[in-house]
């Protein structure tokens, strides 16, 4: 019994030493015993809210190791639909955004959830579909009747159909022709650009695209360019911090050097020369130093 009592005792002891022991350990490195959790979670993170197009078409993958060798942010990309990233914005969800609807980024701002609105960088949409072009399209200079004649000839047309940049666009184009797009032409993939772009190829349909994205996806692709130039086809991007005064919890210094780093000089140029090599031409255009307005009178 008296072995039993002390063993108790000798435990009882070890504990107590033990507790006091991890106490000073907190109070010497300021920690709580949820630091290391913290820590893995990083108050350094950014979430970034971006189109798909920006992932699709490799321009994140070659930019954001340049960022990171720079900052002490570690940027972690969601690329969704351009309408889910400003819901994002809206719900506290995000720190920045690369978007690229201007209408809704200007709703966005006016509600205050989203500040530091900057123009980046643009390019352009064009209508993608199969070399024998059922529709007739091929060479129009006009995007709203090239819809037209896609839905008068009942040629497959397969829409993003998630509320993303690319299909508030193509939307804007069945508006201007009197359209009401649905039947069994019409096919909404509920995908990014890049699956858009496959399950067009595979059904021989057309699809409205940014023109980044078609690129890179090309060699897998039986799609051809076949209407573009209209300056209707203008594909504008901005970054967008969220509000701090709406979501106190936001990385907003992060935010703005992530926005600092796209605005630069350098990251202009890299944005300018990205895919020329592979390409021959440039995927987006680097626009920091001009005002939309500039964009619309080229």
């Amino acid at each position: 019994m008296f072995n039993k009592i002390r063993s108790l005792l000798l435990m009882q002891s070890m504990i107590r030493n033990t507790l006091v022991v991890f106490l000073v350990l907190i109070a010497v490195t300021g920690c709580s015993p949820n630091s290391e959790a913290d820590a893995e979670d990083g108050v350094n993170e950014i979430i970034l809210a971006t189109t798909t197009s920006t992932q699709d078409s490799g321009l994140l993958d070659f930019l954001l190791p340049k960022f990171h060798a720079e900052n002490e942010y570690l940027v972690k990309t969601i690329a969704v639909g351009t309408g889910k990233a400003l819901k994002m914005a809206e719900d506290g969800n995000a720190d920045v955004l690369l978007v690229h609807a201007p209408p809704a980024e200007v709703e966005l701002v006016e509600k205050g959830f989203g500040i530091d609105r900057t123009l980046i960088m643009h390019n352009d949409f064009v209508i993608a579909g199969p070399p024998d072009d059922p529709g007739g399209i091929s060479g129009m200079n006009s995007a709203t009747d090239a819809f037209q004649r896609i839905y008068n000839t009942e040629s497959i047309f397969v829409s993003r159909g998630d509320d993303s940049g690319t299909n508030k666009k193509e939307l804007e184009f069945w508006r201007g022709s009197d359209i009401q797009p649905e039947g069994d032409f019409y096919l909404e993939s509920g995908q990014g650009m890049a699956a858009t772009l496959r399950i067009a190829s595979e059904k021989a349909g057309y699809t409205l695209t940014d023109r980044a994205t078609y690129l890179a996806n090309q060699d897998n692709l039986d799609l051809e360019i076949l209407v573009e130039g209209d300056q209707r086809l203008l594909n504008i991007y901005h970054v967008i911090t969220v509000n701090p005064e709406k979501w106190p919890q936001v990385n907003y210094s992060g935010a703005q050097a992530f926005t600092s780093f796209l605005v630069s000089a350098k990251t202009q140029q890299l944005i300018g020369d990205f895919g020329v090599a592979q390409y021959g031409q440039p995927l987006f255009f680097p626009d920091a130093d001009k005002s939309v307005t500039d964009l619309s009178n080229d």
